[in-house]
């Protein structure tokens, strides 16, 4: 789910000149976190691509992360001029089904996911698992578990679970491989963190400013390094108890005036043409495997032994405790 800000890979659509949509084509609103849209991010190529092929006007609008997307399509109801929420993921999608404000799917079939997943509403199309990266030429020898990090006198830079998916994901994570154990992970990480940021973006810059020696982000993180900029120093830490697994979802909103073209955008974006985008824009694995395979950086990348992923039901379950936890023992 992160971005980071340069111009690659933005092929898909070629020329990037759009044609201007007729007065009265219809408009089809794309509710998404904002570096989806940016210049870097992979919204412009996909919008000049489906505008290609819908004959409507197809608008993206940035809404922080996932958790602030949630909480704008809660406050405005039926009344959001959204047709299509995209960039939850599995930590949220309970919660947001039980607003009875998304419609049900049709389409998007099987995917390549590392764990299966299914669901009546929510739509697959990327996945990362988290991971901390560090910079080789500053951290010699990396923790191989939480306990090892908690031992060690590293810095690290993490989210707010409350504002940002990955920060969520993280208590998620820390839940998942410790149960009971989690809190006492949390107090020994606690001397650990420099700081805690609102979402992903903050996090990454002062890890790259050198304010961190390890940062909260995915395996996929070092790829861009390698793909945009010719750098091999950065890598993740593989933990010897596995990884969390994010899977980026999208759902039309059920009080769209237009139910078609939301589902027909969807179907777009499981398609050969987008999911070969995502890789070098979105910096996450596509949903599916283009058929043309993954650049040479992601094959390269080395992937957890394990990975670990709450279901939806039971995630929600916990998310309220997990938070509270954390956010007692860090307010010590």
């Amino acid at each position: 789910m992160r971005r980071l800000a340069i111009v690659v890979g933005l092929a898909l659509a070629g020329p990037m000149a759009r044609a201007q949509a007729p007065a009265d084509a219809p408009v089809l609103e794309v509710l998404t976190y904002d570096s989806f849209l940016s210049d870097w991010g992979p919204g412009p190529a996909i919008e000049a691509a489906f505008e290609e092929t819908c004959a409507c006007d197809l608008r993206f609008t940035g809404g922080g992360d996932g958790a602030a997307l949630l909480a704008r399509v809660r406050l405005e109801g039926a009344a959001s001029t959204a047709d299509v929420v995209l960039g939850l993921d599995t930590g949220l999608t309970a919660a947001a089904t039980a607003t009875g404000l998304f419609a049900p799917r049709a389409g998007v079939g099987a995917s390549d996911l590392p764990l299966p997943y299914d669901d009546p509403v929510w739509a697959p199309y990327d996945w990362g698992w988290y991971a901390f990266v560090y910079d080789r030429t500053r951290v010699a020898a990396p923790p191989a578990s939480f306990e090892a990090l908690a031992a060690s006198d590293l810095r690290i830079v993490i989210q707010d679970p409350r504002s940002s998916t990955p920060g969520l994901g993280l208590v998620l994570w820390v839940k998942a491989a410790y149960g009971d154990r989690s809190r006492a992970i949390w107090e020994g990480l606690a001397d650990n963190i420099v700081t805690v940021t609102p979402g992903w973006s903050e996090a990454y810059g002062l890890f790259l400013a050198g304010e961190a020696d390890m940062v909260l982000s995915y395996t996929t993180s070092p790829a861009y390094h390698a793909i945009a900029e010719g750098d091999d120093t950065k890598a993740a830490a593989l933990f010897e108890g596995g990884h969390y697994l994010q899977i980026e979802v999208m759902a039309a909103l059920a009080a769209s005036d237009q139910p078609a073209l939301a589902g027909a955008f969807i179907d777009f974006m499981g398609s050969d043409r987008v999911q070969a985008l995502l890789p070098t824009t979105n910096w996450m694995y596509p949903a599916r495997r283009p058929a043309a395979g993954l650049p040479a950086a992601f094959e390269a990348l080395p992937r957890p032994a394990r990975t670990l992923l709450l279901a939806p039901g039971e995630a929600e379950a916990l998310r309220g405790a997990a938070v509270d936890e954390w956010r007692d023992v860090l307010s010590r």
